[in-house]
């Protein structure tokens, strides 16, 4: 039984977006602005360039974000998020809070 066979939110949710890699570019791409495949790639996280591609490609392809070619300069893309992206921002920023009080990173 897959994920999504279960009829669970939470559990269809994490299928789409639920790894780390893809929650870190969705908070760059919501909250820092980034747009660009170098700003992703400099995140304090340090996230391989493979890993990234991959990622950038499945949220594209699930909705999240999409891509345009950046008319500064025709080799680069330009990511955007989506509404659906979008209507993840008060999740990211609860999980944030969530995070900052209960990680041993703070």
């Amino acid at each position: 039984m897959s994920n999504l066979d279960c009829n669970c939110p939470i559990a269809g949710a994490l299928a789409i977006f639920g790894d780390r890699w893809s929650l870190i570019i969705l908070r760059d791409l919501l909250f820092h602005n980034k747009k660009h495949f170098h700003e992703f790639s400099e995140s304090p996280e340090k996230i391989s360039s493979n890993i990234l591609t991959d990622r950038l490609r499945s949220l594209e392809a699930d909705g999240l974000l999409q891509s345009n070619i950046d008319e500064k300069n025709n080799r680069r893309k330009i990511y955007q998020p989506t509404q659906k992206a979008q209507d993840l921002a008060p999740s990211l920023q609860a999980l944030a809070v969530w995070g900052e009080k209960h990680s041993s990173l703070s």
